[in-house]
């Protein structure tokens, strides 16, 4: 009796974790060196600065040679994996154990797929003016961090970027870089192409033509890793490619982030992201869904409020239209909207209407600081858990919650954010 109850318990153990095991789905990726479906997104450079206190100035490629005949140069790096460089610029002693944990929280890292083994995710530059005054940038193409080997040239001026023929200007201007990817264990010499514009004659910024295809029941899907500019697919957009023409790009609508919700074949799958290691978007078939989609119901969540040590949670708003306003103490966008919020929140009835902010990747003593020298009196919670759970890469961001906990709107900001807020609380 005891052997067959033992038996009965590892079957259905067994069972469990099959079942379990077959609702996440690995869906291997296809790399294709062009935006295809997706439309041209930029990032900005990081550049040196010899301020003592910035706590990432160990963490910049150490450039052995400089181009000659350039003034007023300014250099730095372009940064292809962001979640790969903050954790070898840890092991290395680049930056801080209190640094890299804050950067473990808002990234979400996953050092179980990342090496140890430091690998080439930077790609060094310089610009400045040339003898005539023009504009000039150079990047470390063979990735040797001798810039003096490598040719000078004029990024595209943005006011020439036609957005319509963006892909053939990027193949044309795009200049091929050499870097490291870690892939399958192994770090792997990649070969890609960097596209760059000006915008002020003093800066420029970036992107990579580079974006992902998979299959999934006859569904051909599409990846990208923040329109382009980054390989760790820390800011993912999915898209399903049916009914899309060859040539035609996506609508904002029509793509789905991280923690989101996709329908494939008349089943519901949420997008737990993309594994870089082993090259494959990983999916998850579900029956319960919350979402950061518009219609769907709002990821619940509870944490302790900043200055009072009180709990909220977004269950207990139920009844009253919310704002959930991201931010975080360095995003000057965010800092920029304090004032108009302010006089939102004076405007509105607390019975009827609450914002609660969320910070993350911030300090406790530089979120203090900010919540009392520009006076916030709504609710403020300080959480990267909060923050990773709805999928947050970019500050501000904002979501609307309707009374009974339904995403209604999101990413409003000033005279369109009070707009939707008075029209719904003065219904």
């Amino acid at each position: 009796m005891k052997t067959k109850t033992i038996a009965l318990i590892a079957l259905i153990l067994v069972c469990f974790f099959s079942c379990s095991h077959e609702k996440i789905v690995e869906l291997p990726l296809t790399t294709h060196a062009d935006y295809g479906p997706f439309s041209m997104g930029f990032s900005g450079v990081r550049v040196y600065s010899s301020d003592d206190n910035n706590p990432w100035k160990n963490a910049f490629p150490k450039i052995s040679k400089f181009p000659e005949g350039l003034t007023d140069m300014k250099h730095g790096y372009i940064e292809t994996n962001i979640c790969q460089s903050v954790y070898q610029d840890y092991l290395l002693g680049n930056i801080t154990k209190d640094l890299y944990e804050l950067s473990l929280n808002s990234l979400n890292l996953d050092t179980l797929n990342l090496s140890k083994t430091p690998v080439k995710t930077k790609i060094a530059f310089a610009c400045g003016k040339d003898s005539q005054g023009i504009f000039k940038l150079v990047v470390d193409a063979n990735n040797n961090l001798d810039l003096s080997d490598d040719n000078l040239f004029t990024p595209i001026k943005v006011n020439a970027l036609d957005r319509a023929k963006e892909d053939s200007l990027a193949q044309v201007y795009a200049v091929k870089v050499s870097l490291e990817t870690y892939i399958h264990n192994k770090i792997v010499p990649v070969s890609v192409r960097l596209f760059t514009y000006s915008f002020n004659n003093d800066l420029f910024m970036y992107n990579f033509l580079q974006h992902s295809t998979t299959q999934f029941k006859g569904e051909q899907i599409a990846v990208c890793s923040g329109y382009s500019s980054d390989f760790s697919f820390n800011d993912l957009q999915v898209a399903l490619l049916k009914d899309l023409k060859n040539g035609e790009k996506l609508k904002r609508e029509s793509i789905y982030n991280k923690n989101e919700y996709i329908e494939i074949k008349d089943e519901v799958y949420k997008i737990l992201g993309v594994n870089t290691n082993k090259n494959v978007l990983i999916i998850k078939k579900t029956d319960q869904i919350f979402s950061t989609q518009i219609g769907y119901k709002s990821y619940p969540f509870q944490g302790e409020e900043f200055t009072t040590g009180s709990t909220i949670s977004l269950e207990n708003l139920k009844g009253k239209y919310v704002l959930l306003d991201f931010w975080a103490e360095w995003c000057s966008p965010c800092i920029k909207e304090f004032p108009a919020l302010k006089e939102l929140y004076a405007k509105t009835d607390r019975a009827k209407f609450e914002i609660i902010g969320i910070i993350g990747a911030s300090s406790f003593n530089g979120t203090k600081e900010l919540i009392g020298k520009h006076e916030l009196t709504w609710p403020q919670i300080l959480s990267d858990k909060i923050v990773n759970n709805y999928g947050i890469t970019g500050y501000p961001s904002t979501f609307i919650i309707d009374t009974e906990g339904t995403i209604i709107a999101k990413d409003l900001r000033g005279e369109e954010l009070e707009a939707k807020i008075l029209s719904l609380v003065n219904e």
